[in-house]
């Protein structure tokens, strides 16, 4: 009988010392992830210097940018709080004081930052939008550019990405998303389709607002980006509750939060106050874009 608890003593112990090894590894391994560096050529985009293209990189930051990076775009702290995984501080993206503008010191930086998913060391930035800014074209980047570089200064320290040991190991292991440094195309140049109400347009928008992060590739739903949330995102394709829509309806609801058939959206999980701010036209071609979807299911897994 000795020899049996010896031996499962003996068992347990390899075990325990197999599981200890690889956790050790798949952190190590998660921590080179997160801390890899990158070099992708430059793009060297125009920043434009008019009015008119700044105003206009003002109204793309308004729907994409203002709703991760506050109003005034000074960041949010704790912008993503996933308790056991860690914390993910929005950037300042202002030159005041804490802000990227006293960091990033060329126009190749914030192409880098939003293009390619690095600050200006190299190393893998956490920004689920980059999966959709990375598609933004040369003139549309150029713009939001431009405005991010004109917006006043406020000073507003923001502490970046704390990832604890348990993200690290979950990354390495697969459990987590990729980091978006690892997924995009990293494309050098980037055109865009011509702008009108049509479905390439409409595609280009819901490509570069971030559509896809949350309802999915396929945009019949998906899960959350933050992992610690349950939520599920609707079906944005005719196999939805949006077949039934007009277009007036879609921009109804972009404009006041409320669908046809009155359930009223959650803020914090679909930025609608953000889209209110596309023109009717814009409205009017990612509407016509979700239309032309194929009709799937809704998401459920």
């Amino acid at each position: 009988m000795k020899k049996i608890f010896k031996w499962i003593g003996i068992v347990l112990g390899l075990l325990i010392g197999l599981i200890l090894v690889t956790v050790t590894v798949l952190y190590l391994m998660g921590n080179a992830r997160l801390n890899k560096t990158y070099d992708f050529p430059p793009s060297n985009i125009s920043i434009p210097a008019d009015a008119a293209r700044i105003d206009y990189g003002k109204h793309r930051a308004e729907s994409l940018c203002e709703g991760c990076h506050d109003a005034n775009l000074s960041g949010i702290n704790k912008w993503f709080n996933a308790g056991p995984l860690g914390t993910v501080d929005s950037a300042n993206l202002t030159s005041g004081a804490g802000g990227v503008g006293q960091e990033y010191k060329s126009d190749e930086d914030y192409v880098r930052a939003i293009r390619h998913g690095i600050d200006p060391e190299g190393k893998p930035l956490f920004m689920p939008a980059i999966f959709a800014t990375s598609q933004l074209s040369d003139e549309d980047l150029g713009a939001i550019i431009a405005y991010v570089k004109s917006v006043p200064p406020v000073d507003h320290t923001t502490t970046g990405q704390h990832f604890k040991p348990l993200a690290k190991i979950l990354l390495a292991a697969g459990i987590l998303s990729k980091l978006p440094v690892e997924a995009v195309s990293h494309d050098v140049h980037v055109t865009a389709p011509a702008v009108g109400v049509s479905v390439e347009y409409g595609k280009y928008l819901a490509n570069t607002n971030d559509c896809q992060v949350c309802h999915g590739p396929q945009l019949n739903g998906g899960p959350h980006p933050d992992p610690t949330i349950t939520k599920i995102s609707p079906n944005l394709t005719p196999g939805g509750e949006i077949a039934a829509w007009t277009e007036a309806d879609f921009i109804n609801t972009m404009r006041t939060g409320k669908t046809p058939s009155g359930h009223e959206l959650d803020p914090e999980f679909m930025p609608w106050k953000s889209f209110g701010n596309f023109y009717d036209d814009e409205l009017k071609a990612m509407f016509m874009y979700l239309q032309s979807l194929p009709k799937l299911p809704q998401y459920t897994e």
